[in-house]
Order: structure tokens, then C-alpha cells, then sequence
């Protein structure tokens, strides 16, 4: 079997970012009803800076590009099934899943979250998601 993979691009969420000459990710892979959504920060999509200096903006604007990538693929929130948060500060736990909660219903997806040292561009929150499209 030859497995088909489908980029998505999305210009309502942000370019990969890095220090590279070129990009060297997929903001997300379509693969077997399956879309893998590289991990997103809270990055403004037009201006390509982090949306605030705050928890609670760059999780929203982290959501909302999850969002963007998931639409722009066919499928909806609801549609995810996966998600690994990860967090500049442990501390910022209960406000993350405050607006989390907003995106997101029941049944809600498997989830982790790990405290990390440093995110890029300094952001407080990334996630990256699974999510099966059933799509035709």
C-alpha cells in the first residue's frame, strides 16, 4: 500500500518558524484519515510575532491557529482526538484549561502537558494535535 500524504497550508495560522533558510515542517500532514498538526504557538499569523505578553492571549491565539489548520483541512475542533500542551510554567495550568475548555467538548481529546525549559520566541504555551477527518 502507498500510503498518501497531503500538506495543509493555512494562511490563517503562522509559517513554520526557525532559524533555517527555508521552512523545514508542514504546519500539518493529512496521512489515512489521520492530521497530524505540528505544534502551534501563540503567534500571530499576519504580523508573526507572539500575540501578547500574557498566558491567556497566547492561548487563545495558540487555539485559535489549531483551529485555523483544523478548518482549513475539512474538519472542525471536535475532530480532535490528541492534543500535548506544553508549558513555559506549570503555573500557568488551571488558566491554559480555563480557555482550553472554550475550544473544546465532550468527549474531549486525550490530552498531556509537560512543563518545558523554553519554548521558541519565548512563548508561554505551544500544542499540537491529532485529529481523523473523515473526509472523502
Amino acid at each position: 500500500m502507498n500510503l498518501v500524504r497531503k500538506v495543509i497550508s493555512c494562511v490563517m495560522a503562522p509559517k513554520a518558524i526557525g532559524p533555517y533558510r527555508k521552512e523545514i515542517y508542514s504546519q500539518a500532514i493529512f496521512a489515512a484519515k489521520t492530521l497530524y498538526i505540528s505544534g502551534q504557538l501563540g503567534i500571530n499569523p499576519e504580523t508573526m510575532e507572539i500575540a501578547g505578553p500574557s498566558v491567556e492571549q497566547q492561548t487563545e491565539q495558540t487555539l485559535k491557529n489549531l483551529s485555523s489548520i483544523v478548518k482549513a483541512s475539512g474538519g472542525q475542533m471536535k475532530d480532535i482526538v490528541k492534543t500535548t500542551i506544553l508549558l513555559a510554567n506549570m503555573e500557568d495550568f488551571a488558566t491554559v484549561n480555563e480557555i482550553y475548555a472554550k475550544y473544546f467538548t465532550d468527549p474531549y481529546p486525550a490530552r498531556v502537558c509537560y512543563a518545558v525549559k523554553a519554548l521558541p520566541k519565548n512563548a508561554l504555551v505551544g500544542i499540537e494535535a491529532i485529529a481523523v477527518l473523515d473526509l472523502q
